[in-house]
């Protein structure tokens, strides 16, 4: 790919919030998929950033991956696929005007839902009702349809993990394991949209360590940092992001 130098700067932006992501900062993968659709084409994007993602969904795993809840995962995985399949059938009909839009749309959106997921866990308590049935399908729907159009399924996932009231290391090890998979299946689509090709691959392999760098980085600054402070600015900075491609 012919990139500018501002272009690699923003992609190497992307990439390192990829990698604190996937070492546990939460919040950030939005903001990697904002930044990424601000420095290319919106279509582009969502396929350019896709293999950084497995690449830091490997770390991810490396990491948490004993943990994760596999009732959960089952309950998502069919509903999901659906999901990709609806994603892919949009974005192939998309332009590239169309697809700004709607990545800008779902990222507002999604900033949205993660703050109420945020306030929902502030007020949870053990006396909370269990989560209505048609949760799992809605959020599996969701997650698919997002993570395949703006790769931005994250906060789909939190809000259905926080409502599951799962403990902190089967979060992360549940979270894992379905990005791993998730976007692991997403790379075919893609590459028949020709939005995943060997030049982008060659592109993608000089960010990779920028993203390992930013999954170590993630690893030791959760350690250090009130998380939610950092996730809070992280979420402010992706809604200014999703606004931007909302009014172009």
């Amino acid at each position: 790919m012919d990139l500018t130098t501002g272009q690699w700067l923003g992609l190497a932006a992307a990439a390192l919030l990829i990698g604190l992501s996937k070492g546990g900062v939460a919040g950030l993968g939005i903001l990697a998929a904002a930044v990424a659709a601000n420095v290319l084409p919106a279509k582009a994007a969502s396929g350019f950033v896709l293999p950084l993602l497995v690449v830091g969904d490997l770390i991810g795993l490396r990491m948490f991956q004993r943990h994760a809840d596999w009732s959960q995962l089952w309950r998502l995985f069919p509903w999901t696929v659906a999901g990709v399949l609806v994603g892919y059938c949009t974005l192939g009909r998309v332009d590239d005007t169309e697809a700004r839009l709607l990545i800008g749309a779902l990222i507002v959106a999604l900033v949205a839902a993660h703050l109420e997921a945020r306030r929902r866990a502030r007020e949870q308590t053990d006396s909370a009702a269990l989560p209505p049935e048609w949760l799992a399908p809605l959020a599996g729907l969701l997650a698919g349809f997002t993570t395949l159009v703006a790769n931005a399924a994250g906060p789909v996932l939190i809000v259905y993990l926080l409502a599951m009231r799962l403990p902190k290391l089967q979060f992360l090890g549940t979270s894992a394991w379905f990005f791993g998979l998730l976007n692991l299946a997403k790379v075919p689509f893609m590459a028949h949209l020709g939005l995943v090709n060997w030049g982008s691959l060659a592109s993608n392999a000089r960010l990779v360590p920028v993203v390992v760098l930013g999954a170590l980085a993630g690893r030791w600054l959760v350690a250090r940092l009130d998380q939610k402070r950092f996730e809070l600015v992280a979420l402010v900075l992706a809604l200014l992001a999703g606004v931007k491609l909302l009014v172009g």
